[in-house]
């Protein structure tokens, strides 16, 4: 093994002591440049599933269509991945507050596009809708990654970060939970206005945010733009290993599933108009979980690396376990407790990935790190929708949920053969 490729050969700050991580509401109370972000992606995230849901119901009614409800998810992740190569250098060039700042208020406008979406014939409009909405999604979330540790200290990293994941989650439940509601009782227009104006809310909040002067990324940027990402990642396979997480949930439990959701609720367990009582309810338990699973697992791992990454193990085990209680899709109760199971497992996964990538990535080239993550993810995600959008017309959705429960066994093993050898190496 290579000097560089030893765990030992961390930068000097991933080395110094993290320290005590803060409480939640201390962390809330005292940092009011986080409040706002926070605050920020509240209102943003009750607007996304709002369309969410507003979207995958109007493809299912007006199509009735496995592939086209396929194609709609997989451009919702293609999109942001056809940005990815020039998001993350935004997000290290620029200053990551404005770029927040426009990238929610072009959507603000973008969404209220999908007013003019009113039959089969308009199907077209809103894939390109999607392709511009989630296009311009693709800047933010990178910066959004990149700019935590700018605006918290080393005990409030860890705190936020999973902060920001279970909130997620819980706009996940209750963005779902009403978003279905409208839907279903109001009708998707109504859902896409709200969209827009929630949008507009988070510009408005983030506009708050006041960013410390050291951590301007531009000229670092500029003077270390031929110093890639994937570079860095592969000289450091351990930071592209854990960038690979999110990209394994895309693909595996996660983008594709919610294909699979959407079908199970338009003809399964139809609740409200098309099934958009019955998805709503889904997503909300899937949030509820995915929201709880790291909060709890942090109690026993806190932001120490070896309890992370054994969390991230057992968090696959745990999501396996959930697809497995939901593939006989024989009760609508018991799809929701497998789901929850499964939330729970994805979420530590993703939450404690992401702390690690947090921990690991110098600051001149995080928001790349965290560009490339994110295309990742996207990428896989993308092919994960259309692959799902082929089989339903093809297999039972019995079928397809097994086969995605045994998949879920390889990353897990995968990542426990690393830990094991990263572990090993780090004794020598």
């Amino acid at each position: 093994m290579s000097k560089q490729e030893r765990p030992s050969a961390k930068p000097a700050e991933e080395q110094r002591h993290i320290g005590k991580p803060v409480g939640y509401f201390e962390l809330v109370l005292q940092n009011a440049n986080f409040r706002w972000l926070w605050g920020g992606q509240i209102v943003s995230l009750l607007g996304d599933w709002f369309n969410l849901i507003a979207s995958a119901i109007l493809i299912a009614e007006l199509t009735d269509s496995g592939l086209a409800l396929g194609i709609l998810f997989t451009i919702r992740m293609l999109a942001p991945f056809a940005v990815a190569p020039i998001a993350g250098i935004f997000a290290d060039r620029y200053n990551r507050k404005h770029l927040l700042i426009i990238t929610d208020l072009v959507r603000a406008v973008v969404v209220l596009g999908f007013l003019f979406v009113r039959d089969a014939n308009d199907i077209w409009l809103l894939y390109v809708l999607t392709v511009l909405l989630f296009g311009v999604s693709g800047f933010f979330s990178p910066a959004r990654s990149a700019i935590l540790p700018d605006i918290t200290s080393p005990q409030e990293l860890g705190t936020a970060n999973t902060l920001g994941a279970a909130s997620w989650s819980v706009m996940l439940a209750v963005g779902a939970a009403i978003g279905g509601l409208t839907t279903g009782l109001f009708g998707s227009q109504t859902a896409f206005i709200i969209d827009g104006f929630t949008f507009a809310i988070s510009a408005g909040l983030l506009l708050k945010i006041r960013l410390p002067g050291s951590s301007s990324t531009g000229g670092e940027a500029v003077g270390r733009a031929k110093f890639t990402a994937l570079r860095y990642m592969f000289q450091h396979p351990d930071v592209l290993i854990i960038a690979l997480h999110k990209a394994a949930i895309s693909f595996l439990m996660s983008t594709g599933l919610q294909v699979v959701l959407v079908e199970i609720s338009n003809s399964y367990f139809v609740i409200g108009v098309g099934g958009a009582l019955s998805l709503g309810m889904i997503y909300c338990i899937n949030g509820i979980g995915s929201g709880i699973g790291p909060i709890l697992a942090r109690r026993w791992s806190g932001d120490r690396d070896k309890p992370l990454r054994i969390c991230i193990t057992l968090g696959y085990l745990i999501a396996v376990i959930g697809i497995a209680i939901m593939a006989p899709v024989s009760n609508f109760g018991v799809l929701l407790f497998g789901g929850l199971v499964r939330s729970i497992g994805g979420g530590i996964v993703w939450v404690f990935s992401t702390q690690l990538l947090l921990q690991r990535a110098p600051n001149e080239i995080r928001g790349r790190i965290f560009g490339t993550e994110f295309a990742l993810f996207t990428l896989m995600g993308g092919a994960s929708s259309l692959i799902i959008g082929m089989l339903l017309d093809r297999f039972q959705i019995e079928m397809i949920l097994w086969g995605m429960a045994a998949l879920n066994l390889i990353p897990a093993l995968l990542w426990g053969l690393w830990h094991r050898h990263y572990s090993r190496a780090g004794q020598k």
